[in-house]
């Protein structure tokens, strides 16, 4: 007989009349269309407990092995050092929190409460926030049109050759490559507010000589009489000059 849910009046009728002797067990499971098994079942929980559903707390399936404080646990310990593997976190809590958890247990735990595997940000120790701070506030006072970004880009007959590839499962994923450098240029840019102003290409490195030359004769091109420039994000260098950027 295919499942079918029996309502809770139905089961406590067909138990009265069983009860009261009013019909046989026989003539209760032709009318009703219950098996004879169900109908033992039901029947020995009403003789039990008086009632013909089992009670539940609300929670289907097995109990969870990771009580709620034991998942904050966790998810402190990946709050102060997010490269944890799952094999340490489960010997954390074996030795701290005294509990037996297998690693795949720990990884659906944490997928449930919203954490998730992705590519560390890496962020200095020695990052000073106050200096930053201070950073942001004096450079608050200069209009965007004021600030100029450096960086500084090489390409050699190598640069063009891929890391990552495709092949079959259990075969290396081969393709010739050049493995020698050749000729190598250097390029160098100015973005502004406007775009790319200024830049220059040289072959071979660019030496302090050629930088300081382009930063003369290419870069210090302004209308205003203090222009800031960024170089490769870490320094900040400062320029009086009096002539417009190039192109502008």
């Amino acid at each position: 007989m295919p499942f079918r849910k029996i309502s809770r009046d139905i089961k406590i009728a067909a138990m009265r009349l069983y009860d009261d002797n009013v019909l046989p067990k026989g003539a209760i499971l032709d009318y009703l269309g219950f098996s004879s098994r169900t109908f033992d079942r039901v029947h020995a929980l009403w003789v039990a407990a008086g009632e013909v559903v089992r009670r539940t707390n609300g929670i289907r399936g097995r109990p969870r092995r990771l009580h709620f404080s034991d998942l904050d646990y966790l998810k402190r310990l990946i709050k102060h050092r997010p490269d944890w593997f799952l094999d340490e976190l489960q010997y954390m809590l074996q030795t701290n929190r005294f509990i037996a958890a297998h690693f795949t247990t720990i990884h659906r735990e944490l997928v449930r409460a919203g954490i998730s595997s992705k590519k560390i940000k890496k962020v200095a120790s020695e990052r000073n926030e106050q200096l930053r701070a201070d950073f942001i506030g004096r450079m608050a006072q200069y209009s965007p049109e004021q600030l100029g970004f450096l960086d500084e880009v090489s390409k050699d007959e190598r640069t063009s050759f891929r890391a990552r590839g495709r092949s079959r499962k259990g075969t290396r994923a081969i393709q010739k490559g050049v493995f020698v450098r050749g000729r190598r240029f250097s390029a160098e840019g100015l973005l502004t507010i406007d775009g790319m102003v200024s830049n220059t290409v040289v072959e071979g490195s660019m030496v302090r000589a050629m930088y300081l030359e382009y930063l003369e004769f290419s870069v210090v091109r302004c209308s205003i009489s203090t222009c800031f420039f960024f170089l490769k994000g870490l320094y900040v260098y400062r320029f009086h000059c009096a002539l417009p950027f190039q192109g502008r």
